[in-house]
């Protein structure tokens, strides 16, 4: 059953039989809003991109994104880079799988972000959502529906971070401007 989250809520990532998921994965997927103009409407591709940052007490210390696509341990991996979006009408245009029986235990809270790299606002997206999966099932666990648009370029959209033995998701989605993960660094660091 999926739950969709507001901006702040948490959700456990127990299993619904009291096990802890084992493997999850973000799945990011967004189209290009069509545009008025003088000819009738059009749409100009929009390449969003999804990075992982793995923190350990409050510091950075790996990313995932579409150019270093495996954290150095292994346990947080990046499909690929998608250009334009929309490609799966719905579906994931770009995921990171995190293996999170294999995340070391120093790594405490995973932080998941979506920048515009070819800097077009989200004015200029409809139908952007992350959302976890539970990948030894593919069931949906949760859904963080980026809606309204905005005169920004990115967006601060959920983490996972450790509660006692297990993961907890929360749903952020903090607006900020940036081309990269690196430009997002100040928009995260309040939320760890």
């Amino acid at each position: 059953m999926t739950v969709n989250m507001t901006k702040g809520q948490a959700i456990s990532l127990q299993k619904n039989d009291g096990g802890s998921l084992t493997a999850v994965r973000m799945g990011l997927g967004w189209q290009a809003a069509p545009r008025r103009g003088l000819f009738g409407t059009r749409t100009r591709e929009v390449d969003l991109d999804a990075s992982a940052v793995l923190f350990a007490d409050k510091q950075p210390v790996d990313v995932v994104f579409f150019r270093h696509l495996v954290s150095d341990d292994g346990s947080v991996k990046h499909t690929g880079d998608n250009l334009v979006g929309g490609v799966g009408q719905g579906g994931d245009d770009e995921a990171i799988l995190v293996d999170l029986a294999r995340v070391p235990v120093h790594i405490d809270q995973i932080v998941f972000t979506v920048n515009s790299f070819t800097g077009q606002t989200f004015q200029e997206v409809q139908n952007a959502f992350c959302r976890l999966v539970d990948e030894s099932n593919g069931d949906e666990l949760a859904r963080y529906t980026l809606a309204g648009g905005g005169a920004y370029t990115a967006q601060i959209m959920a983490k996972v971070h450790r509660t006692g033995p297990g993961w907890t998701m929360t749903a952020l989605g903090t607006p900020a401007n940036g081309r990269t993960f690196q430009d997002l660094m100040p928009a995260i660091l309040p939320h760890l």
